[in-house]
């Protein structure tokens, strides 16, 4: 029989506080859960993912010797934090919120022989937990990554797989990238063409220079149930799906559907085939901004996330200064110019969604160029995270040296291709630290965590995807949830870590 992995030397990320005891728990077919009010959702999700290689009933019961307890009065646990311990015949979770009992399920998980991963019933397997105390609390309460499904479609289905994985490794923030020049993913009743035309393309790029294309049509769009179907799975798993609209910017298969939104109303469009930056921006006449509200306030009913990505990056102004239009409108707004009303643009919809109880989140290109009540992402560089978060923003560490995985992982000539870029290895993802250097306390109070990004413009397939992300995501995940650990620990937690990945045919770097 299967020996449990070592304690520490195999949990990813690493927990806070671990201290073995001798001898270890085993669930078998009696085992039963006693269930303190509030915690069902953490017995369902235990049962959700140890039934399929177990088979285990998990029953509840008065006297179940497996305690999920929810007790408020655990307030240094905080919102995500659990306390856990294993002994011979009881195992006790405990946390203060719902959120840390799904995080000490995940644990639970990991401890488990690594056959509890398969998908299919494993005969012969002691589903033992190796006795143990373990408190364990986030360091940074922002663990994200973000898929973009705009420039190639991945169906609702993988999506809920992306979320399990993200789940496994403790990552709290689904940022789903929902719009862009090549696509419109969307659903809003009052817009149909926005899927109808904008969800679809003629061909795509398949190299950097521009001058080569597959001939293919790419397409595809959510259902609104779907979105919220992927919501409610996410937050079952205490994962919360932020979605990304673009605007002004990166939005052409925007106007491709209605081009009375641009600047050139008489000009028809197609959805961009090309990647890159493309200089169709939205118009700044009122019906524009009866558009976004009213996708935004269809954005809101779908997705009940604090926040609310609106892109915001990447917008060049030419169109601007040759309008008449929007040079009049830039003066009777008394701005500078038209490139000023970038901001203002940005202003108006971020104290929409403000009004509406939401956060605006923004891409950053140099940290002090979005209004004040943004959260920003900073991926330029991370001196703007400083300048952000000094200058009063909340921040997310996007760094794109460190967090951007479409990036190629090795220099190896045999290394599949990628996006155009530096190298980003797993050494450099493990060294990203959130907080920028020369950060005083205050400062480094703002920065609310970090965030991986996987833009999809050579990444079209699920294994494309795993292969980029994954072991990439692992050491992530343990920098934010467990703050700096030793190199030569991480990998020898994540040797014993793939072996998980690969039960769950997990199609990773090798």
């Amino acid at each position: 029989m299967p020996t449990p992995p070592p304690l520490a030397s195999s949990l990813l990320p690493r927990p806070t506080k671990a201290h073995a005891r001798a001898g270890h728990f085993t669930f078998g077919p009696r085992t039963c859960l006693r269930i303190s009010t509030g915690a069902e959702p953490a017995a369902h999700l235990l049962r959700t993912l140890l039934a399929p290689a177990t088979g285990l009933p998990l029953h509840p019961a008065a006297d179940g010797a497996v305690v999920l307890a929810l007790d408020p009065s655990l307030t240094g646990l905080g919102e995500e934090g659990y306390g856990l311990t294993v002994g011979p015949r009881s195992v006790l979770l405990r946390a203060a919120q719902v959120t840390g009992l799904l995080r000490g399920v995940q644990t639970i998980r990991q401890l488990l022989p690594v056959q509890a991963f398969a998908a299919s019933p494993q005969r012969g397997v002691r589903w033992a937990l190796p006795c143990v105390e373990i408190t364990d609390v986030p360091r940074h309460r922002w663990r994200g990554a973000m898929l973009d499904v705009a420039r190639h479609f991945q169906p609702v289905s993988y999506l809920r797989r992306y979320v399990d994985l993200l789940a496994l490794h403790k990552i709290n923030v689904f940022h789903l990238h929902l719009t862009d020049d090549q696509g419109w993913r969307m659903p809003v009743a009052a817009y149909p063409k926005l899927t109808e035309i904008g969800g679809h393309r003629a061909r795509s790029m398949t190299g950097a220079d521009g001058e080569e294309y597959d001939g293919v049509p790419h397409g595809g769009a959510y259902t609104r149930a779907e979105l919220a179907g992927l919501v409610e799975f996410a937050a079952a798993r205490g994962v919360t799906v932020m979605p990304e609209i673009e605007m002004p910017g990166h939005v052409r298969a925007a106007l491709a559907a209605y081009p009375r939104l641009g600047n050139r109303p008489d000009r028809a469009l197609d959805v961009w085939t090309r990647w890159g930056v493309c200089d169709t921006v939205l118009g700044v006449h009122e019906e524009v901004f009866d558009f976004c509200r009213t996708v935004l306030d269809e954005v809101m009913d779908v997705f009940p996330s604090p926040y609310i990505h609106i892109g915001g990056d990447e917008c060049p102004v030419t169109e601007w200064e040759r309008s008449a239009e929007a040079r009049a409108r830039a003066r009777a707004a008394e701005l500078s110019g038209p490139a000023a009303l970038h901001g203002w643009f940005l202003g108006r919809i971020g104290a929409f969604l403000a009004q509406n109880g939401r956060r605006p989140v923004g891409w950053a290109e140099t940290g002090t160029e979005l209004p004040g009540d943004f959260t920003l992402m900073a991926w330029r560089d991370s001196a703007h995270a400083l300048a952000a978060a000094r200058r009063g923003h909340d921040v997310i560490n996007a760094d794109h040296r460190a967090t951007y995985f479409d990036y190629p992982q090795s220099s190896d000539p045999r290394e599949r291709p990628a996006q155009p870029g530096a190298v980003i290895g797993l050494r450099d993802v493990h060294a990203h630290d959130p907080v920028p250097e020369k950060a005083t306390p205050d400062t480094a109070a703002r920065v609310l965590g970090a965030q991986a990004q996987l833009w999809t413009e050579y990444a079209a397939t699920p294994a494309r995807l795993e292969y980029l992300t994954y072991p990439r995501l692992c050491a992530l995940a343990d920098r934010v949830w467990s703050g700096p650990t030793p190199w030569a620990d991480f990998c020898s937690r994540l040797d014993r870590h793939t072996a998980r990945l690969d039960a769950l045919d997990v199609r990773r770097h090798p």
